[in-house]
């Protein structure tokens, strides 16, 4: 049986690059979207050193021309796919809401949310029409689906939108056997999350800082393949991965 097709946005780096490595582990082929070609490529080497195949394309999730392109590049290098890991994203600097630029929240959501939306677009075209039809895709939700930080409007926005995108993808695409989900992830140790252990830590609600737990990305990367791993009769809807010690539960 041929290898299944796994897409990783945002790949080349933290939760991207730990999800690629655990889905090529599980035995899929790759293909790995980012901006930057370097990570993409020093991803590709890794899952290759593993056993796998995997695919670089850079590509800006914010663009649709780009998106299109990834998609098309998916079909003519492996004629289908079977997951979808809806990664890529960004956040903004932390100011108060009625500071926060236009022209920043209008990149934020361009990113975390029209770019999802067209990426799920594209793998769906894919997914109905091939045989065997179906397949899966797993959106990245985060801690911030459920409960903002202070002054992150746009990421917070975004991320709520992302629970009502997982949930009508799932709906919709019943009736094509794809399945969606979404993996809210808490405090994984990324470059994105080293703020959060150094100096006097991330700003808390009450106004104070304070440094956070951390958990390995391998973790998250451990929780997508195993949602990836079920038949497409079966579907994990939400799943939260968090470090334990973080303030999340109760009132922190």
């Amino acid at each position: 049986m041929a290898a299944k097709i796994a897409l990783v946005t945002g790949a080349g780096t933290g939760v991207g690059r730990a999800v690629a490595i655990a889905l090529a582990k599980a035995g899929y082929s790759l293909v790995l979207a980012g901006r930057r070609k370097e990570p993409l490529d020093s991803v590709a080497g890794e899952i290759n050193a593993v056993g796998s195949q995997a695919l670089a394309v850079p590509s800006d999730v914010s663009k649709r021309e780009s998106i299109l392109a990834l998609f098309a590049a998916v079909k003519s290098s492996f004629g289908r796919l079977d997951v979808l890991f809806n990664n890529a994203g960004m956040g903004a600097p932390p100011v108060p809401l009625e500071d926060l630029p236009f022209e920043t929240w209008q990149n934020v959501v361009a990113t975390n949310l029209t770019g999802m939306f067209l990426c799920t677009q594209e793998a769906i075209k894919i997914m109905k029409a091939q045989n065997p039809r179906g397949g899966r895709i797993i959106n990245n939700g985060s801690i911030s689906a459920h409960a903002p930080r202070p002054f992150s409007v746009a990421y917070t926005s975004t991320k709520h939108a992302v629970t009502g995108l997982t949930k009508s993808t799932s709906l919709d695409c019943r009736q094509y056997d794809i399945c969606c989900g979404q993996v809210d992830i808490g405090n994984a140790a990324t470059p994105m999350t080293d703020r959060m252990v150094q100096g006097d830590g991330v700003l808390q609600p009450d106004g104070s800082k304070k440094i956070e737990a951390r958990m390995a990305a391998e973790n998250v990367g451990n929780a997508v393949a195993y949602m990836a791993s079920l038949p497409l009769d079966a579907n994990v809807l939400f799943m939260t991965v968090m470090a334990n010690k973080m303030p999340f539960v109760g009132r922190g």
